[in-house]
């Protein structure tokens, strides 16, 4: 497994200590619950999607021909402004002409939590659950994703904190993951499942002028190609760029254990809620109040790790 320690690019910049998502071709349901769903660690399937019809059905014209003329919501490449609610589209197109805008190039135009399953039912006879992995499937919701060249999804974990197979189509996609235990180390926000610190282009270097605890935080990371799945475990933080103009469908399972269902239905309803009232009524001081708390959670972060010397000791921040 290859290892990319930390190290100083110049005075505002380090890079991360990162090290490969592992890869492997196949693998069994005992395999794959003690190396990776027990302790919680990625890994990228390089072969189950390769039996599926998807796999060289999924085109973009394909995709024009059967729902082309679908309005679906567009996210641009801005990070959320005070003003915008969790998940808050920034306008719409069909996705017919969408298609067409990135296949041109780079477009700051992405699409994300699409349903189109729900529009072309027929689309789940080309892909199957990996149930002899997991249980929990959440049938009805597997969602598309699409961006052009160039697009960045910014670093969070999702809010239903879901198991997630990702499995990526056209194009190529660099990932970055971190496990939640990181959430203090990379300016988690309060409330929210987003984080204050940036990571464009994060493999030159993080900027640790104004994020330092970023230089002792630990990720994973992997360039998906076409038939890869990523398995991403329950609560891992991700930070997607669009190598090509591309999209990835994620196939979502519910975690077990009645303390997990808890933990998504507070995030869903009581966390969400929370932090959508508050942008509403007070954008502002919000936007500003998130950031110092996260800034505040991540010097005593760094405090921890220099009286302990163990990053490990940092502690997850649900």
């Amino acid at each position: 497994m290859e290892v990319r320690f930390l190290g100083r690019v110049n005075s505002n910049f380090y890079l991360m200590e990162v090290q490969e998502i592992d890869k492997v071709s196949s693998i069994t349901r005992k395999e794959f619950e003690s190396k990776y769903l027990k302790p919680s660690r990625p890994v990228i399937i390089t072969d189950m999607a390769r039996q599926w019809p998807a796999i060289e059905k999924w085109t973009w014209s394909y995709f024009k021909q059967v729902v082309g003329e679908t309005t679906v919501p567009v996210y641009n490449n801005t990070r959320a402004g005070a003003k915008v609610p969790v998940n808050g589209g920034d306008g719409f197109m069909k996705f017919g002409n969408y298609i067409d805008q990135i296949s041109l190039g780079p477009s700051e135009w992405r699409i994300f939590l699409f349903n189109l399953f729900k529009h072309v039912p027929v689309l789940k006879q080309d892909f199957t659950f990996p149930e002899e992995l997991l249980s929990g499937f959440l049938k009805s919701y597997p969602m598309l994703f699409v961006g052009g060249k160039g697009f960045i999804a910014h670093m969070h974990y999702d809010l239903d904190l879901s198991h997630i197979f990702h499995t990526q189509f056209l194009g190529r996609k660099r990932v970055l993951l971190l496990h939640n235990n990181q959430s203090q180390l990379i300016y988690k926000m309060p409330s929210t499942v987003e984080s204050a610190a940036s990571f464009v282009n994060w493999q030159d270097g993080v900027h640790t002028k104004s994020f330092p605890a970023l230089k002792y935080a630990k990720g994973y990371t992997a360039i998906l190609e076409h038939g890869d799945t990523l398995f991403m475990p329950s609560g891992y933080w991700h930070h997607m760029q669009y190598m090509d103009s591309g999209f990835a469908m994620s196939l979502r399972a519910i975690p077990a254990g009645l303390s997990a269902k808890f933990n998504t239905l507070y995030h869903l309803l009581g966390m969400r809620g929370f932090n959508n009232m508050l942008i509403k009524v007070a954008p502002q001081w919000w936007y500003d109040y998130k950031r110092k708390f996260a800034r505040n959670q991540a010097e005593k972060a760094i405090s921890a790790l220099i009286s302990v010397n163990h990053p490990q000791q940092v502690q997850p921040f649900f």
